[in-house]
């Protein structure tokens, strides 16, 4: 039987080093296995991708994509027959030649916090990406928290967004650590009993609560503890959490013992989650929360607020605390330091919780929206 030919966008890998840029390395390695029904082809830019500051320069880049996405994709995808246009950053071709299309919203931020976005682009994304994706056959999302988000906010059916699971990275770890010679700038801070998180510094990912309780935790007496923060600040100048570094600097012994790495590279990250006592994801809202099975793979215990998509994804596997709680977070993270019995515990809920999640199980349920949306007279 002949394949059916796919369109994969693949620019937002120049892009994106976050969540969404492990969502496409990922399910892009495991279409590269192989499909019996689909034959995938990946699509990039020839043109430079620009991911700096200036206004200007980024006026040239928001351009740039829509001519991407509106022309140059779409032209590929009907000359090489592609039946479905599949992009994972939120847009999609408007006008579509003999092809159907399939966006991935993530989440539902830009209704959410549309200070945190420049106005062109989020005039950008209502006007265009919204648009683009009401006409696609269906929607795809990460959670079943932001399938009802996105379908309230911009008011579409929810039987068109469709929820699938992600996965933590698939990278074998011993290639990893046999890779660690490279890279040694953090090699005595591996060694230190540390408190964890990783993540982009945004507003939304409430890192100041998690400064606070850990400002409570040295209060108590803890000389030993530290605070690591894996991320760097976010490229979206509107959603940079600035006051961090105000609060960290008004008390010496936040300054040190609080470690900000900036970006890293995949070696560094696991050794992070390989060393880490507790992981701490303290966000008022996740699209899904990918860095949770991280550090289930890493058999970490998972404290996660009682917010958004997180109570979702970890089930009974992670300790929740209210989100602007510092106290109570700080109680929490106390008692998982000073009771192994109840680590362990939170280890083995962890790694039979992740269980759940693969990139093949994604992959599946993926080509299914396809055959539906090839069926659908839409």
């Amino acid at each position: 039987m002949k394949k059916i030919k796919i369109a994969v966008d693949i620019r937002d890998l120049h892009i994106s080093k976050s969540g969404v840029n492990t969502y496409l390395v990922e399910l892009c390695l495991e279409m590269n296995l192989g499909s019996e029904t689909f034959d995938y082809h990946f699509f990039d830019t020839m043109l430079p991708v620009y991911t700096g500051k200036n206004i200007f320069l980024k006026a040239c880049e928001h351009f740039s994509f829509f001519i991407w996405k509106q022309c140059t994709l779409p032209i590929k995808a009907a000359l090489t027959g592609c039946k479905i246009v599949f992009c994972s950053d939120y847009f999609v071709p408007y006008f579509k030649i003999g092809f159907k299309t399939i966006p991935v919203f993530h989440d539902a931020f830009f209704w959410e916090f549309p200070s945190h976005y420049s106005s062109p682009w989020l005039w950008m994304f209502k006007l265009i990406g919204v648009s683009a994706a009401r006409r696609s056959a269906f929607i795809v999302t990460v959670s079943k928290y932001s399938q009802m988000r996105i379908s309230k906010l911009a008011e579409i059916e929810k039987e068109k967004i469709i929820p699938i699971y992600l996965a933590p990275k698939s990278i074998q770890l011993t290639q990893i650590e046999s890779n660690l010679h490279v890279n040694q700038r953090f090699t005595n801070l591996y060694s230190k009993k540390y408190i964890l998180h990783v993540g982009t510094l945004e507003k939304r990912k409430n890192i100041g609560t998690l400064i606070d309780a850990f400002k409570l935790l040295i209060n108590s007496g803890d000389q030993e503890t530290q605070l690591v923060l894996v991320g760097q600040n976010s490229n979206k100048v509107f959603n940079s959490d600035q006051s961090l570094m105000e609060k960290i600097n008004a008390d010496e012994r936040l300054k040190n013992r609080i470690h900000i790495t900036g970006y890293v590279d995949n070696s560094e990250l696991f050794e992070f989650y390989k060393n880490a006592r507790v992981y701490v994801l303290p966000s008022i809202n996740e699209g899904f929360g990918l860095p949770i099975l991280e550090a289930f793979q890493f058999k970490i215990p998972v404290l996660i607020a009682n917010s958004s998509c997180l109570p979702e994804i970890a089930g009974n596997a992670a300790l929740q605390f209210e989100p602007f709680d510092a106290y109570q977070l700080f109680q929490t993270i106390q008692s998982i330091l000073l009771d192994p019995s109840k680590s362990n515990d939170l280890v083995q809920r962890g790694t039979e919780r992740l269980s759940q999640f693969s990139w093949k199980n994604h992959l599946a349920e993926l080509e299914q929206v396809f055959i539906k949306s090839l069926q659908s007279k839409k």
